[in-house]
This record gives structure tokens, C-alpha cells and sequence, in this order.
């Protein structure tokens, strides 16, 4: 992470930007809904256009910037980890899916047993 530091102070303007991007999420949906006789591209353009609008305004706040440096630093994790061969990734697979085969016949067994034993001999029912 680039910062160690939590910091919640959120200024007035933060708030007013937070606020603004809500409305606007908002208004983007009314506008589609009430532009529904203009046509659907009038609506989906309006419905774009709001939520754009929306989202560069909560990019200017703190919050937005915070969330951004938080994908950069996501991104750049990323980007160290070291990924399995194709060999590898499918041998693993394989294992994973024998494993489960396994585990569902054991199961099943078990099951099959314990009906038997239960069902048959202790109880009677023949089916």
C-alpha cells in the first residue's frame, strides 16, 4: 500500500461533490425513464450522460481520488504476482477435480452403507 495512514476527514466541498454525484445518478435514472417517448437512444444517451457526469464529479472529491489510488495499488499488485505455467494450472485442476471425484464417490458409499445398515437390516424395510 502507499499509505499507512487512515484519514477520515471529510471537508463540506467533499460532501457537496458526494451529494452532486448522487443527484446526478439520480436525475440520469429519472431522465430515462421520462424521456421513454423520445426514443431509446435519447434515453440510454441521457441515462450515459448522467452517470458520466456522476462519476468524474465523485472522482473530484477524496473519496474518488482515495478509490483511484486504491486501483492503482490493486493494479500494481497485480502485476507482482507470479502465475502458474499452463502445465502447472492444468495439473492442478486435475488434481482438484480427482479429489472431488473422490470425496462424491466416498460419500455416496457411505451413504449407500448406512441406508443399507439402517434401512435393511436394523429396521427391516425392504424396499
Amino acid at each position: 500500500m502507499a499509505t499507512t495512514q487512515v484519514e477520515t476527514v471529510s471537508t463540506g466541498a467533499d460532501k457537496a461533490k458526494l451529494a452532486t454525484a448522487a443527484m446526478l445518478v439520480v436525475a440520469a435514472l429519472a431522465a430515462y425513464y421520462l424521456l421513454a417517448k423520445q426514443g431509446s437512444l435519447v434515453q440510454w444517451g441521457a441515462l450515459l450522460l448522467g452517470l458520466a457526469a456522476a462519476v468524474v464529479v465523485f472522482f473530484t472529491s477524496e473519496p474518488g481520488k482515495a478509490l483511484y489510488g486504491f486501483g492503482q495499488d490493486a493494479w500494481r499488485e497485480v502485476k507482482k504476482v507470479v502465475w502458474p505455467a499452463r502445465k502447472e494450472a492444468i495439473q492442478m485442476t486435475a488434481y482438484v477435480f480427482g479429489f472431488v471425484l473422490l470425496m462424491a464417490l466416498f460419500l455416496w458409499l457411505t451413504d449407500k452403507t448406512l441406508e443399507w445398515l439402517f434401512y435393511d437390516l436394523i429396521l427391516g424395510w425392504k424396499k
